[in-house]
């Protein structure tokens, strides 16, 4: 198949690894032409996992970017989706692989794509890993099952295993909840409050997603699934994970915009954590978690959080 590609960051650099060793054609369209320019005369992106191999690939300013194509797999960051997405050519399907909401409109990005079928790819799937080849799951979801079926048998692999799944509402909002969570977990990590800590503060971050995506309509089982506890998990723990960085980083003394320059790559759990509370106040939801982080992220005191949460009134879990 005929691939696009948009969006050369790091999670766009390695799914076009993952196409490639499928023998797909790619174009890769980049934000700038400086960028494509490099890869085609490199072979290889000089900011992103330098170590995929990108000869195979035919790196284009966004702007250049093909129309006859049979997919559009779509990396760039939430606030540009909508804008990005409107202005692709041609009509061929889109893969959304981006994870979080819109900014302005508190939508899901699926829903911000007009006048194509839109599919959504999640699940624990650190780009770091995946570039180096290294074996991974993820899931495809889609209204349209015949998009979703030809999009797995185009991704599927001994190292890229690729499980279908209807109900789009769900992986979506767990794609957006799971980097909110990660902040407060990096900020465990920054505070030094140890695993038994982390791994609660998982676990009841898991409930949250799960009572936020039932009242959106999701399916339960979604949340226990790769695009649920497999990516919230990943997310929380790996070294990779730039949300969990940040939140380490702020917890360790840093503001947010100086956690973002230090790790030089978007954090999308900052952009999300607004839109997520906003969201689950308008769905009559309680997300103590993302009110948190939310309250740290306008100043409030990280141990002054950490004893209000742990001071909650005892309940059923």
């Amino acid at each position: 198949m005929r691939f696009l590609v948009v969006g050369a960051g790091s999670w766009g650099t390695a799914f076009t690894r993952v196409l490639l060793d499928r023998g797909h054609e790619v174009v890769l369209a980049c934000h700038t032409a400086e960028q494509a320019e490099a890869i085609a005369r490199n072979g290889w992106n000089p900011r992103y996992l330098q170590n995929v191999d990108l000869r195979r690939a035919h790196a284009v300013p966004l702007e250049e970017a093909p129309a006859d194509v049979e997919v559009v797999v779509v990396a760039v960051p939430s606030r540009a989706f909508a804008r990005v997405t409107e202005a692709l050519p041609g009509d061929a399907p889109v893969l959304s692989l981006t994870k979080g909401l819109d900014p302005e409109t508190g939508e899901r990005l699926s829903t911000r794509v007009r006048g194509r079928p839109v599919a959504v790819l999640s699940g624990p799937n650190m780009a770091e890993e995946i570039g180096q080849g290294l074996p991974t799951a993820a899931v495809i979801a889609s209204e349209d099952g015949f998009l979703a079926g030809q999009l797995q048998h185009a991704l599927n692999s001994t190292v890229f295993r690729a499980y279908v799944n209807p109900d789009v509402t769900g992986v979506e909002l767990c794609a957006a909840a799971k980097n909110v969570i990660a902040l407060a977990a990096g900020a465990v990590d920054g505070l030094g409050l140890g695993d038994n800590a982390k791994a609660a503060l998982i676990a009841r971050g898991l409930a949250e997603m799960s009572r936020l995506g039932e009242a959106a309509g999701a399916r339960p089982e979604t949340f226990a699934g790769l695009a649920g506890m497999g990516d919230l998990v990943v997310t929380c723990w790996s070294r990779h994970g730039r949300n969990r960085h940040a939140g380490e980083l702020i917890a360790q003394g840093l503001a947010p915009e100086q956690a973002v320059a230090e790790i030089g790559q978007t954090v999308e759990g900052l952009t999300t954590a607004p839109v997520l509370r906003d969201l689950s106040h308008r769905l009559g939801v309680e997300l103590p978690i993302t009110e948190g982080v939310c309250a740290v992220l306008s100043g409030q005191s990280l141990t002054d959080l950490v004893s209000r949460l742990m001071g909650r009134e005892p309940t059923e879990e």
